[in-house]
């Protein structure tokens, strides 16, 4: 527990110290590609390309490149149908590259190379069919891109702020992984990000290979390219820590689907070539299952219950500052009030997520993966 509290004690800390972006006056110019893989999306494909439209960022510097993965619903109709009189849109259907039924690893990252080669932009920039921006997302991200030279920027991500258990659970769990995200890339301490706000030079992706030697892991084309650039510009990496670059996304909305996203992450740890990270993970981990092994010696020895009491407060006193630092910066400072309470869901939810994550499955978007 103590090097656990010093570990999150150095994240609030870098959290803290991590200047927000101030975007410069003088107008950004770089020609940016915004890559997204999409399946089964015709729910969200015109809100995302409405929020895409308005934009303030020059129309003539910008296109976007929606890919539809071999969707089964009216994705790729939509697509089609879709008119826009200034902003560039080029819908890409996966099945004229490669057939659903090929011997691959990850479409997703088939879906975002397609686009990629087919992209005319400079800075690549990714996000997910389900997310929406501010208005001055691009331009913040365009800014800070140019202001620090980077080669590969990650960007804040939130939840809609929604009132069921589920819907809070996430985003008090999602707020804590942006922090440790902020904090790790901004030390570099090690490589954290999420692919529904990255960006990051063309150049850069081909000059380190793209996907190259992780295209047979199923997930990962965010965190296990970000390492790969990292290792070639490690002063190139950067987290743009401003509210306008703040992209908000659906949480899911059943506790299957919550499990099945979280194995998929975890399904990557043992992948990272950045051990690092994989040492705060395991740490995390046995952290979680000391808890479980207290509960279950609780029932023999009444002694264990009070110390499994006195650390899980520990580690509400220890986590709270920190991601309430978090929660205030993405404006979710209400939900802090259902933290403590959580504790015992969330030590579950990654006891359960770790090891199906390393020994199991997990379905995503109609497709069953097999570690």
């Amino acid at each position: 527990m103590v090097v656990y509290a010093v570990l999150i004690a150095y994240y609030h800390s870098a959290w803290n110290r991590l200047p927000e972006f101030v975007l410069p006056e003088k107008n950004a110019s770089v020609f940016i590609s915004v890559i997204i893989a999409a399946r089964n999306e015709e729910n969200n494909i015109n809100g995302l390309l409405q929020s895409l439209y308005a934009q303030r960022y020059p129309k003539a510097l910008y296109e976007v490149i929606i890919i539809d993965d071999h969707s089964t619903d009216n994705t790729w109709p939509l697509l089609q149908e879709q008119r826009f009189s200034s902003m560039q849109v080029k819908p890409l259907q996966l099945q004229d590259f490669i057939e659903e039924r090929s011997a691959i690893a990850s479409y997703k990252k088939k879906a975002i190379e397609t686009g990629i080669n087919a992209a005319a932009g400079t800075l690549i920039v990714t996000t997910d069919a389900d997310c929406r921006f501010n208005p001055m997302w691009l331009q913040t991200i365009a800014g800070f891109y140019e202001a620090n030279n980077a080669k590969f920027i990650a960007a804040p991500v939130t939840f809609h702020n929604q009132h069921t258990l589920l819907s809070v659970f996430q985003s008090l769990d999602f707020l804590t992984l942006q922090g440790i995200t902020a904090a790790s890339v901004y030390k570099r301490f090690h490589s954290m990000c999420n692919g529904a706000n990255l960006a990051y030079e063309k150049s850069a992706f081909y000059e380190v290979n793209g996907f190259n030697n992780i295209d047979n892991i199923a997930s990962g084309d965010d965190m296990l390219l970000m390492h790969k650039i990292f290792k070639q510009y490690p002063n190139g990496v950067f987290y743009l820590k401003n509210r306008a670059a703040i992209v908000t996304t659906d949480p899911v909305t059943t506790w299957k689907q919550f499990f099945h996203q979280r194995i998929r992450w975890a399904s990557k740890a043992d992948k990272y070539d950045d051990k690092r990270i994989f040492i705060v993970l395991l740490l995390v981990y046995l952290l979680n299952v000391f808890f479980l092994a207290g509960a279950v010696a609780a029932f023999f020895k009444t002694t264990w219950l009070m110390l499994v009491l006195l650390l899980l407060l520990a580690k509400v006193l220890i986590e709270f500052p920190f991601v309430n630092s978090v929660a205030i910066f993405f404006g979710r400072q209400k939900l802090m009030k259902y933290f403590p309470f959580l504790q015992p869901l969330h030590i579950g939810y990654t006891i359960i997520a770790g090891w199906l994550g390393k020994f199991g499955h997990y379905e995503w978007k109609g497709r069953r993966i097999k570690k």
